[in-house]
């Protein structure tokens, strides 16, 4: 650091990573601020300067220099403090003495106390506060999604969902083109293996059905009667990995949302919306599974909807140092898995770390409703949607009201959706791609087609896969069950 620097900061002035000292007779002052510096954003602290911003230097001795190194060694964790001496016109010289910022591998004890900058001024951090940061530090090392899969092989993880991943991360521009096809390559890319061995992220992402000793591989889906838990109208519990899980919960939101088809003037395509933003629900399901607490044994995410809200809850708490009133403004990113974020983050699942809560506040205003609600619960955190000026109902045309016989000579008579109804009379006897059904449709939203169509014929028995075994095979097709070609038959008037 020159004169002139050391003038430049003189003439700013002290503020919340600058403070001066006048002497080393302050050093026990200068360590304090020092330790808040550490844990904080860093900084510095010139010894030579008065608090008015007066250059007035000391004369810098060899016992000088061991008192400054006798300070710097009562921090705990040991601190990389460096050291630098700034000349005077009359001889005399400023010590100067940064902290990096490294909070992250904090929290920094100074003679056994922890300190914090606030402002321009260090004053003792609160207990509360000291052992939240030793909490976050334990969670960055070692957490339940990087420690070993104990009995877990490649062999157990869907290699399908896994090339997905990749030719999705490609397609997005947020894996290079060289990743290539080999599995075990592409776990280490993602930082899913470790030393040969499978993480636990890699089996919430990837991990086949039948994984034993994974309970937290579930999603608990309801539809209440009324306002309260006090009746169920569906109640289902799925399990399986991460992205089938989102399937399965957006289908869920899809069965029973009342959705509405429009045409736009200049397209031919048909648009179907949901009561509420496809796009937001799905941000918020994203961020439940991206930041619950996978070391709950049996913890889920949950998706309740009511005739007045759909709640979606989280088992967890917030991350550190995040409050609910936060999520609704710009804040700080702290995942609390950021090996399963990240993977997420290549999909496209993502658009912007620390973004996803602002997203669903502005897709769900721009809908005409109001500002989702978040809150932090009995240890969970609830995502709550409410519709403007109506209650939810069920789509109007219903959900199954009679099963159709095993004898399909009999009559038929079960009423299906209007978009069901639809895929139906398209596909007839043939085994058609997903690509050529909605052209067929005239639908231009991929999302909507999956869950307003394809998944709940499939649910209700009319619909099949040509590849049941891969879902997401490139090869997939779909034809109509004997159930299906029954129901077509008794409704070929319709």
């Amino acid at each position: 650091m020159t004169l002139q620097d050391l003038k430049q900061f003189v003439a700013a002035g002290e503020s919340e990573t600058v403070e001066f000292k006048k002497s080393t007779a302050q050093l026990p002052r200068a360590g304090e601020t020092l330790c808040a510096l550490l844990n904080g954003q860093g900084g510095r602290v010139f010894i030579g300067i008065t608090a008015e911003g007066r250059l007035i230097g000391q004369q810098v001795s060899d016992s000088t220099l061991r008192e400054v190194a006798n300070t710097l060694g009562r921090f705990e964790p040991p601190a990389l403090i460096s050291q630098e001496r700034v000349a005077l016109p009359d001889g005399a010289e400023v010590l100067v003495l940064s902290a990096p910022a490294v909070a992250a591998s904090g929290p920094f004890t100074y003679d056994g106390r922890p300190y914090q900058r606030v402002g321009s001024t260090t004053s003792t951090m609160s207990q509360t506060r000291y052992e939240a940061l030793l909490l976050e530090r334990a969670h960055g090392r070692s957490r339940w999604e990087n420690a070993p899969a104990t009995g877990v092989a490649v062999k157990h993880l869907d290699r399908e969902e896994i090339l997905r991943t990749v030719r999705l991360g490609i397609e997005a521009g947020r894996l290079p083109e060289s990743t290539g096809g080999n599995t075990g390559d592409i776990l280490d890319r993602l930082s899913l293996r470790e030393n040969g061995q499978i993480l636990n992220a890699a089996v919430i992402l990837f991990g086949k059905e039948l994984v034993p000793g994974y309970p937290q591989r579930q999603l608990r889906l309801a539809r209440f009667r009324g306002i309260d838990k006090s009746e169920f109208l569906d109640n289902r519990q799925p399990q399986g990995n991460v992205f089938g899980l989102l399937d399965d919960a957006m289908t869920f939101l899809h069965r029973h949302l009342p959705l509405s088809g429009r045409f736009e003037p200049g397209r031919l395509e048909r648009i179907d919306e949901l009561l509420f933003p496809t796009a937001a629900l799905r941000e918020a399901l994203v961020n439940g599974l991206c930041h619950r607490d996978y070391a709950i044994w049996g913890g889920a995410v949950s998706v309740a909807i009511f005739d007045d809200r759909v709640e979606i809850w989280s088992d967890g708490t917030l991350p550190f140092g995040i409050r609910p009133e936060d999520l609704k403004r710009a804040h700080a990113s702290k995942p609390r898995n950021p090996l399963i974020t990240n993977v997420f983050y290549r999909r496209g699942l993502i658009e912007q770390w620390g973004r996803g809560t602002n997203r669903i506040v502005e897709l769900t205003v721009q809908a005409g409703h109001p500002a989702p609600e978040f809150e932090e619960t009995a240890g969970s955190v609830v995502v709550r949607f409410r519709p403007k000026g109506r209650t939810i109902t069920a789509p109007l045309t219903g959900a199954v009201t009679e099963q159709v016989t095993e004898q399909v000579t009999e009559q038929v008579t079960e009423q299906v959706t209007e978009q069901v109804a639809r895929l139906l009379a398209v596909v007839q006897n043939q085994a058609l791609n997903g690509s050529e059904i909605m052209q067929r449709l005239r639908l231009a939203h991929r999302p909507s087609f999956v869950y307003g169509y394809v998944q709940p014929a499939i649910r209700s028995g009319l619909l099949e896969m040509t590849i049941p075994t891969k879902p997401r095979s490139r090869l997939q097709k779909y034809r109509l069950t004997e159930k299906g070609r029954a129901w077509l038959v008794a409704n070929k008037k319709g």
